[in-house]
C-alpha cells in the first residue's frame, strides 16, 4: 500500500549526512521492494525461503525477526566493505522491510498459530501455492466456508489486518516526517551496542500502546491516527535509519 515505500524515502533523505559518500539513491533502494523485496517472494515461490515478518512483543523467545535483521545488517557492513553499492541497496530495502514489519502492530497479530488452527493443524510450509495461501482448508465444505469467513470475511484476520495497514497508509500519505531525525546520542548508541537492544525497546514501547487491539473494537479512529502521525510512524523511520547508519558504522571497524 506504498508504507514501505514511504518510510524508506524519509529515511534515506533524513539520513543522508550521516551516511558514507554513494549511498544508495531512493530509486536505487527502491527497486528492491514490491516484486524485488520480501513481498514478492510471497507471490513468486510461496513456502520457499519466504520472510516471516512477525512477531509477538511478549515472547523472548521469538527471535526469528530479530536474527534476520541482524543477518541483514552484516550482509549490509559487509556490502559496504566490498563497497558493492548493488548490494548495499538491496539490504538496505530487506532490512527496512523486516524493522518496518516487525514494529507494526497488526504483525504482532499471532497468525502462525491462528492459520494453524484454521488449517488443522497444517504448518505454513504446506501452503506451496498461492491457491493454498488464498484458500483455507476444511474436513467439509461447511467447515471450509467458515475458516474461509473468519479469515478472509468481514472482521475476518486477514481483512482487519489489510484494513489497519490501509489506515496508516492513508494518514501518512500527505506527512513529510521532517522532524523525527534520531538524536546524536541513538546514534552514537549505535557504534556502541547492538540494534537489537534499540528494536525490542521500541517493540514493546509501541506493543504496550495496544493500537492493533483498539482497532479491533474501534475500527479506525482519530486517536489511532494521531498516535500513528506522532509516535508509530516516527519511531519506525528512527528505527529504519539507525539500523542503516549501524551497518556503515560496522564496515569501518
Amino acid at each position: 500500500m506504498g508504507v514501505h515505500q514511504k518510510i524508506d524515502r524519509v529515511a534515506r533523505r533524513l539520513i543522508a549526512q550521516h551516511m558514507p559518500a554513494g549511498f544508495p539513491t531512493s530509486r536505487e533502494i527502491l527497486h528492491f521492494e514490491g516484486l524485488n523485496g520480501p513481498d514478492g517472494i510471497k507471490r513468486k515461490s510461496p513456502a520457499k525461503d519466504e520472510p516471516w515478518h512477525y512477531v509477538d512483543p511478549t515472547d523472548q523467545t521469538d527471535r526469528a525477526i530479530l536474527d534476520m535483521i541482524n543477518d541483514h545488517i552484516e550482509n549490509m557492513a559487509q556490502a559496504f566493505r566490498e563497497r558493492n553499492h548493488e548490494r548495499i541497496a538491496f539490504e538496505a530495502a530487506w532490512l527496512a522491510h523486516a524493522i518496518v514489519d516487525g514494529l507494526t502492530p497488526a504483525h504482532h497479530y499471532p497468525l502462525e498459530a491462528k492459520l494453524e488452527e484454521l488449517r488443522g493443524g497444517e504448518g505454513l510450509e504446506t501452503r506451496r501455492t498461492t491457491k493454498e495461501k488464498l484458500l483455507l482448508p476444511g474436513t467439509t465444505r461447511r467447515m471450509q466456508l467458515r475458516n474461509n469467513w473468519e479469515f478472509w470475511g468481514a472482521r475476518g484476520v486477514m481483512t482487519t489486518h489489510l484494513s489497519f495497514e490501509l489506515g496508516v497508509a492513508t494518514t501518512i500519505a500527505p506527512l513529510r516526517f521532517d522532524d523525527v531525525s534520531p538524536t546524536a546520542k541513538e546514534y552514537k548508541r549505535m557504534e556502541d551496542e547492538p540494534f537489537e537492544a534499540f528494536f525490542l525497546e521500541t517493540l514493546h514501547d509501541i506493543s504496550e500502546m495496544k493500537m492493533y487491539e483498539e482497532f479491533t473494537k474501534a475500527g479506525w479512529t482519530r486517536q489511532l491516527a494521531r498516535e500513528t502521525r506522532a509516535v508509530l510512524v516516527p519511531s519506525i523511520i528512527r528505527a529504519v535509519m539507525l539500523a542503516w547508519y549501524q551497518a556503515a558504522a560496522k564496515a569501518k571497524r
